[in-house]
C-alpha cells in the first residue's frame, strides 16, 4: 500500500489544526453574506462524531487495537459524502475539517450529498494484505447502520483503494443480506464503478481551469504550467492539459523536480513512473528534462498556472511572495494557508480553489452512485459530458457570486455553498 504523504515529495506538513482553519473560511464567508446566528448553528459543527476502536487479529496471532473515527457533517442536502484514509497521523480534528469541507464542496457542484469524513489511525504499509482486508471490514462492520446508501456514502481517500472499498461493500452486503454497490463509490468497475473515476479529479480541474484562462483573457494554446505532484491527479492532470495545446514545463514528486522549459514530454514522465515503482526517480535520464536542485523552488517558478496535485499546507506564508503564476488551480487538497491566501490575493493571483477545483472525484462519484442505484450503467463519454456541464456551470456560478461580492474565489465558493446548504436548512426547519 502507498504512503501518498510519502510519495508525492513536498514540503513537511506543517503544525495546523485543520479544522480551525475551516472554521475561518466558514466565518469569512459567514461575515460577507451576513447570516443570522440561527443560520450559523445549523451549519456550522457536525451532526456526529463516531470514535470508534477496532480490535484485530494480527498474522501472527496477536490482537492490536486501531482508532477510527467517521464524520457526519451535514445530512441537510442528502447522504453524507467523503472519503476514508488509513493514516498514522489521523487526527479526529482532521477528519472533522475534511467532513465540513466535504459539505461545502458537494454543495459547490450543487449535487445532493452532504458531508462526511472517515479515517483510521494506521500505517498501512505495515500490515499484510490480510491484516488490511480484516481492519477495513472490522471498520465497516462497526459503522454498522450509520453508513448506507441513503445514510452515508465513504470512499477511497489517502492510502485506501478500489479494493478496500470492495471489501467495505461486501462487508455491508453481507450484514444486509442483499448486494449493496450503492453503499460505497470509487469501486472497481467490475463491481458496479464508473468509468471516468480515475482520471475524474484532473478531469474536472481542467474544465475550470479552461474557463478561468477565458475569463482572463488569457490563450490557451503554449500556456506555461508547473505540477507538484506526479500521482494519480498531478499525472492525469499533465496528460489532459498537454493534450490541449499546454506546455508542461515542471514536475515533481518525492523523487525530487524536473524542468524542460521547451515542454515535458508527458508520455515519456508517464512511462517513466511506470518502470520505477510510480516515481519519477532519475527522470533525467530519459532526456526528457533536467532535475532542480530544490523541488520546493517549482512553486515558485515562472509559469502561466501553478498546480499544486499533492498535498496541503505548501505554499504558506514562506514561499507565497516568490510565486509568480498568474492562477493556481489547487488539484490537491488545501496546498495553500490562509496567510498565504492573503499574500496572493494581494499579488492579484487567481486561485481556483480546492473545494471547486477538485470537486470532480466527488462529482463523478455522484454518478457511481446514481448508476448503482438505477443498475444501468453509463459509458465514458457521457460521464465526461456531465462532467464537462456541473464543473463549467459550478465555476462560473462562484465566479458570479465573487464579482458580486467583490471576493477571492474561495471566500465566494463558499458563499454559492453555505446560500444553498442554509437554504435546504431553512426549508427542512426543525423536527420537534
Amino acid at each position: 500500500m502507498t504512503d501518498v504523504r510519502k510519495t508525492q515529495g513536498v514540503a513537511p506538513l506543517m503544525t495546523m489544526n485543520a479544522y480551525e482553519n475551516a472554521l475561518r473560511q466558514f466565518d469569512e464567508a459567514v461575515r460577507v453574506m451576513g447570516l443570522t446566528e440561527n443560520q450559523v448553528a445549523m451549519i456550522r459543527e457536525p451532526r456526529k462524531i463516531i470514535e470508534l476502536k477496532l480490535t484485530v487479529r494480527m498474522d501472527d496471532g496477536s490482537i492490536q487495537v486501531f482508532q477510527a473515527f467517521r464524520v457526519q457533517h451535514s445530512l441537510m442536502r442528502g447522504p453524507a459524502k467523503g472519503g476514508v484514509r488509513f493514516h498514522q497521523d489521523v487526527t479526529r480534528d482532521e477528519v472533522k475539517a475534511l467532513a465540513f469541507w466535504m459539505t461545502i464542496k458537494c454543495a459547490v457542484v450543487d449535487i445532493p450529498f452532504g458531508g462526511g469524513k472517515g479515517g483510521i489511525v494506521v500505517d498501512p504499509s505495515k500490515l499484510s494484505l490480510g491484516e488490511l482486508e480484516a481492519l477495513s471490514r472490522r471498520y465497516f462492520a462497526e459503522l454498522g447502520t450509520d453508513v448506507g446508501p441513503e445514510q452515508d456514502i465513504p470512499a477511497p481517500d489517502v492510502n485506501t483503494n478500489p479494493q478496500i472499498m470492495a471489501w467495505f461493500m461486501d462487508t455491508y452486503s453481507m450484514h444486509q443480506r442483499r448486494h449493496a454497490p450503492g453503499v460505497v463509490t470509487g469501486k472497481p468497475l467490475e463491481l458496479g464503478g464508473s468509468e471516468g473515476r480515475t482520471q475524474a479529479t484532473a478531469q474536472g480541474m481542467v474544465y475550470t481551469l479552461e474557463e478561468a484562462i477565458r475569463h482572463l483573457g488569457m490563450e490557451q494554446d503554449g500556456t506555461t504550467i508547473a505540477i507538484q505532484g506526479f500521482g494519480n491527479a498531478g499525472s492525469n492532470a499533465a496528460l489532459l492539459l498537454s493534450e490541449k495545446g499546454m506546455k508542461i514545463v515542471a514536475i515533481s514528486d518525492v523523487t525530487g523536480a524536473y524542468r524542460n522549459d521547451t515542454g515535458i514530454d508527458v508520455g515519456t514522465a508517464v512511462e517513466w513512473t511506470k518502470a520505477n515503482g510510480g516515481r519519477l526517480i532519475g527522470f533525467h535520464e530519459s532526456g526528457a528534462a533536467e532535475p532542480m536542485e530544490d523541488p520546493m523552488a517549482l512553486l515558485e517558478l515562472d509559469v502561466d498556472v501553478l498546480i499544486p496535485a499533492a498535498l496541503e499546507n505548501q505554499i504558506t506564508a514562506r514561499n507565497a511572495n516568490n510565486v509568480k503564476a498568474k492562477i493556481i488551480a489547487e488539484c490537491a487538497n488545501g496546498p495553500v494557508t490562509p496567510e498565504a491566501d492573503e499574500i496572493l490575493n494581494g499579488k492579484g493571483v487567481f486561485i481556483i480553489p480546492d473545494i471547486l477545483c477538485n470537486a470532480g472525484g466527488v462529482t463523478v462519484s455522484y454518478f457511481e452512485w446514481v448508476q448503482n442505484r438505477a443498475a444501468y450503467y453509463w459509458t465514458e463519454e457521457r460521464v465526461l459530458e456531465e462532467l464537462d456541464r456541473i464543473m463549467r456551470k459550478s465555476f462560473q456560478d462562484v465566479l458570479a457570486a465573487s464579482l458580486k461580492y467583490d471576493v477571492p474565489m474561495r471566500v465566494a465558493a463558499f458563499v454559492v455553498a453555505m446560500e444553498r446548504v442554509t437554504k435546504t436548512a431553512e426549508l427542512r426547519g426543525l423536527y420537534a
